[in-house]
């Protein structure tokens, strides 16, 4: 009959009653007879009715949408990410709108502005590389929106709740473990000095150099700009026209993978004459050849103890009580393969 979505007012206009009849028919009042509510599931049937569940948040208050904001959705970890995000919130009958910044902090504005206009119950986010400023998001503190962060998170944002790994201790192991393996003279790949993942693994990677007793030498240490596999590549060539290194730990997986083409193709023998490793346990790590040493996030349970953490704190802004910002920190796990381990291949 009707091109458009079907109202209650269009049911209540065909039997000629009001709408709060048809909503209490629908909710088995008992004071609507059972004629009345009979009449009402019968034209709720045939014209296919559904209720409209934004209009009914609005009249609450609220939407029962969560906005997420992620780097890149085809990354492995993200993915996984995404996926514990889902899994709790549709067990709480909450759906999510999902953004890509595309490691883009303009993006990042502009998809949090979006979401703020959708009146999102809450918002959930991992930081660009080049985000400095986080006012697109205090925001929506300022009007009692609950924010979490996760992973890339700021480090200007006391009163917010976050969820992250220990960087620095998975960088420490895996930095460790290379000076273990016989490197002395490790180069660092980092990431912007922004986000606290490339701050805490490049401070892993310091002190596990202090605590070996290795001096540590900023030539053997190149920042990213966008943390990709050519930047990799780029700082391997580097490495090899200034000489005198072993070993390469890379801020990422990808960036990793990116040097070790390079050192191939230039003949270096990995790990005989220089180990590498990554950070993330990305799919590509167990392929590649040799297979990449990495640290291993757990990127599912960290979706989901941030939507949790969410929900909390949504459900505690309803009920008017105080909520305790939280921090979570995750444990990571060193995964040692062929392209670090000069002794032995144990993955």
């Amino acid at each position: 009959m009707l091109k458009r979505q079907v109202t209650l007012a269009d049911i209540a206009k065909e039997l000629g009653v009001s709408t709060a009849t048809v909503s209490r028919a629908l909710k088995d009042y008992p004071d609507i007879s059972k004629e009345t509510k009979q009449k009402v599931l019968d034209l709720v049937k045939k014209w296919n009715y559904r209720p409209n569940s934004m209009a009914a948040g609005l009249r609450k208050r609220e939407s029962k949408v969560i906005g997420v904001i992620i780097p890149e959705i085809i990354n492995h970890f993200f993915s996984s990410v995404i996926k514990g995000i889902m899994k709790v919130a549709y067990e709480a009958d909450y759906r999510v709108m999902l953004c890509q910044s595309d490691e883009s902090y303009e993006k990042e504005v502009a998809d949090a502005n979006a979401l703020f206009s959708s009146r999102v119950d809450g918002i959930m986010a991992s930081l660009a590389h080049g985000t400095k400023n986080i006012d697109h998001f205090l925001a929506f503190t300022d009007v009692g929106i609950p924010v979490v962060f996760f992973d890339k998170v700021p480090s200007n944002a006391p009163d917010v709740s976050k969820v992250v790994v220990d960087d620095y201790k998975g960088a420490f192991r895996v930095v460790e473990h290379m000076i273990q393996q016989g490197c002395s003279r490790i180069a660092h790949f980092r990431g912007p000095m922004l986000a606290s993942t490339s701050i805490n693994r490049y401070n892993g990677y310091k002190d596990a150099l202090s605590k070996n007793n290795i001096a540590y030498d900023p030539n053997l240490v190149y920042t990213c700009d966008d943390i990709t596999l050519e930047e990799g590549r780029t700082f391997a060539r580097r490495c090899l026209e200034n000489g005198n290194f072993d070993g390469i730990f890379c801020i990422t997986d990808q960036v990793a993978i990116g040097a070790m083409l390079e050192l191939k193709e230039a003949g270096k023998s990995i790990p005989q004459e220089v180990a590498i490793a990554g950070f993330s346990n990305w799919t590509m790590s167990s392929i590649v050849e040799p297979k990449l040493t990495t640290v291993a996030q757990p990127g599912l349970e960290m979706g989901m103890r941030a939507m949790q953490l969410l929900l909390d704190e949504i459900r505690s802004n309803k009920e008017e009580v105080k909520t305790e910002v939280q921090t979570v920190t995750l444990e990571t796990e060193l995964i040692i393969r062929s392209s670090s381990s000069k002794t032995e291949v144990l993955v």
